[in-house]
């Protein structure tokens, strides 16, 4: 397993560094395209196997993943495809995107999952804004009806998981900000302001239990419901409970950069920008900016990257960016990432059965995905680059 970058690459990338600021996104989606079609291959022949299969994940020992639609990552490869028609405006990424789409849509009725965000609205939500399709419109509209059966008044904030009641009552992860897009989205299209209240509701509440002094996050806060009072602080993907895991800060500066964008309330910008501060000030993270899976992993420097990270956090520095004093900052540490992603991390041509990127880091605790390409640092490393070419629009 290749946990270490290609020391040439970087000592390379170090010396020339200042030079190559930008990216060129012409010629990373053209290698991204030639690349996705690998894996469109792929995708097809493994679901002649098993039909049910519906979106590729990782590869992990050399094996090639699929996950049904169930599966939190379902919806990041459809939403892959509508990037590509974003991009090129060619039919038959729209072609493409409409028909894996459409494996995802009957998950709009699961209401045992909060991850509705991720398996509907990347999808659809690309899908609609692109196409103004009305019949994905009605598909985001009763995701958000799934997934606020989820929410809880009076611990004001929606359920992650169900399993492991051992463990937690009410558990309630830093990733579940990511799906509050769903619920603002929902209250624009129907004028049913619920759904916002709830989204409002669930960022506030996260704002003011998940995150420490110095704008890190637990990954795990567990609630009383009967009291919505915290009953604990836990992790389940970092390296300890008190720990800063890579991905899970990645997802809160993306989910109250978003929630500044819906309401323009001052108190999420400064959330936002606080956990920025927390992201690039820290020393612990390499040259290239591509972070370690956990930033208090004392193996630091013998341990895994997390590309995935890196592309969230890119994609979200790029937005906030646009609304921060510090965007110049922003834009700057915005560009250096996915320089590095597109250079140090990009998968070669051909290989890892079509993925864009390598070096993510999936559930390091349980000992998977550890050092792999996976399907969501391939999406939000598009939307980074979409981002970065439309960011003086």
């Amino acid at each position: 397993m290749n946990l270490k970058i290609n020391l040439l690459a970087l000592l390379v990338m170090s010396c020339f560094y200042p030079m190559a600021q930008q990216v060129n996104v012409a010629k990373a989606f053209e290698l991204a395209a030639k690349q996705t079609h690998v894996l469109i291959h792929n995708v097809d022949s493994a679901r002649k196997v098993r039909p049910t299969l519906v979106s590729p994940r990782t590869v992990e020992k050399g094996v090639f993943k699929m996950v049904n639609s169930k599966d939190w990552t379902s919806g990041f490869f459809p939403a892959e495809l509508w990037y590509f028609y974003q991009y090129t405006k060619d039919k038959k990424w729209l072609t493409l995107a409409k028909k894996y789409t459409e494996d995802i849509k009957k998950e709009q009725f699961n209401k045992g999952t909060h991850d509705l965000g991720f398996m509907i609205y990347c999808p659809f939500g690309n899908g609609y804004r692109l196409t103004k399709d009305t019949a994905y419109k009605g598909v985001i509209i009763q995701a958000a009806k799934s997934l606020s059966t989820r929410f809880n008044a009076k611990s004001g904030v929606i359920k992650s998981w169900d399993h492991n009641g051992d463990k937690w009552k009410f558990p309630v992860i830093i990733d579940n900000m990511m799906n509050l897009e769903l619920l603002f989205e929902a209250s624009k299209f129907t004028n049913d302001q619920s759904f916002a209240k709830i989204a409002i509701s669930h960022a506030n509440t996260t704002m003011r239990n998940h995150f420490r002094p110095d704008f890190s996050s637990w990954h795990v806060i567990d609630y009383d419901t009967l009291s919505g009072n915290v009953r604990n602080k836990l992790t389940a993907q970092g390296y300890a409970n008190e720990s800063a895991w890579a991905r899970g800060q990645a997802w809160g500066l993306y989910g109250y950069t978003l929630c500044y964008r819906y309401t323009k309330n001052l108190a999420y910008l400064a959330q936002a920008d606080g956990i920025a501060g927390f992201i690039l000030s820290n020393k612990i993270t390499p040259a290239d900016g591509i972070p370690y899976w956990d930033y208090n992993d004392p193996a630091i420097p013998n341990t895994s990257r997390d590309a995935s990270a890196a592309a969230i956090i890119a994609s979200s520095l790029y937005e906030l960016a646009k609304y921060s004093k510090q965007g110049a900052e922003y834009k700057a540490a915005a560009d250096k990432i996915l320089v590095s992603l597109s250079t140090l991390y990009i998968s070669k041509p051909g290989t890892n059965y079509g993925f864009l990127l390598e070096h993510s880091t999936g559930h390091h605790p349980a000992k998977s995905e550890i050092d792999v390409p996976i399907n969501y640092a391939d999406y939000y490393y598009l939307e980074a680059l979409l981002r970065h070419q439309n960011f003086k629009k």
